[in-house]
């Protein structure tokens, strides 16, 4: 997938575990300075919304999924801003699609047939999600069919109660055992942030998944009632900065769910840049979950064209 090294993982140190604090009222102030303070405009802003477009994770997880839809979101990852729209903007030669296509493990043969040979990743919700609930030994060989049927990228839900009971051993066993189940497939571990109740947790869980072999550490699954915020991903980006400085392994972050809107895309890009550096924004270490996003930034791009908004539905996916 990338020529980043991967994370092997490294043996669970509970002392280091145990040891991570969270100021979450200095956590909530400096994520609220974000929005705030900080704004991109003009050609500045077009370059740093193309950019969030090739970092996303375009996603459909409906229960009522086709073929067909599945075949309009793959069309949309290969091109997806309109040729008129890069040709204005001068980039039309630099091949854009976005970091991947997320969907059910159903839905991967027809991803796997419509994306070949196009660059863009294939990533599959896997291990019961969105609840993580079903057999363990189900979780494991739903990740391998999905390896199978095409998937380079899995996207698993961490066991919620294993952070509630503080089982940390039993958090680092269960990821351990599905970083071997994807094989070559890359790991990103959901932690449903929304449902963990403290930032702590948040920061805990997160340092425990990358110990155990993550490749990304993921906020949501975006069905719960709350899902990526800027207060959760500073914590969880600086446990990311934390790994890295104490093993010189590279994780990717990816905030899923409720981020819908070009704005809200640059403030994620920038609190990367910030926190960890230019590294952390390109696909191999940054996504968004993501499925209304890209037609609002193909909105934006198209203003900065023309001077004009169009409708949403002519950036409808598809």
């Amino acid at each position: 997938m990338s020529h980043i090294e991967r994370n092997p993982g490294v043996p669970l140190n509970l002392d280091w575990v145990e040891n991570i604090q969270v100021n979450t009222s200095a956590v909530e102030r400096r994520a609220a300075s974000y929005s705030g303070r900080r704004s991109v405009k003009k050609q500045h802003q077009a370059a740093w919304l193309l950019k969030a477009l090739s970092c996303i994770d375009l996603t459909t997880l409906a229960g009522d999924d086709t073929t067909r839809r599945v075949k309009r979101l793959c069309n949309k990852a290969k091109s997806p801003v309109r040729k008129d729209i890069l040709t204005a903007l001068g980039v039309d030669k630099l091949n854009i699609t976005t970091g991947a296509v997320c969907v059910y493990h159903e839905m991967l043969p027809a991803a796997s047939e419509f994306l070949k040979g196009s660059g863009v990743e294939l990533a599959a919700v896997s291990t019961g999600f969105p609840a993580g609930l079903t057999p363990f030994d189900m979780r494991v060989e739903e990740i391998k069919r999905s390896v199978a049927a095409g998937a380079t990228e899995i996207d698993i839900v961490i066991s919620r109660r294993h952070v509630f009971s503080q089982d940390w051993q039993a958090l680092y066993d269960e990821t351990v055992a599905y970083r071997e189940a994807c094989g070559d497939a890359h790991l990103k571990t959901i932690l449903a942030t929304g449902e963990l109740s403290t930032l702590r947790n948040v920061a805990k869980a997160s340092m425990v998944c990358m110990m155990a072999g993550a490749d990304f550490i993921k906020t949501s699954t975006g069905k719960e009632s709350v899902n990526a915020t800027l207060p959760v991903s500073l914590v969880m980006v600086r446990q990311i900065r934390e790994y890295f400085d104490h093993t010189g392994f590279k994780i990717g972050y990816k905030p899923a769910g409720g981020i819908s809107t070009a704005k809200e895309s640059l403030l994620y890009l920038i609190l990367m840049k910030e926190e960890l550096g230019r590294e952390w924004l390109e696909p191999e270490l940054f996504r968004f979950g993501a499925s209304s996003l890209l037609g609002d930034i193909e909105r934006q791009l198209e203003h900065h064209v023309t001077g004009r908004y169009s409708a949403g539905f002519r950036h409808a996916i598809g």
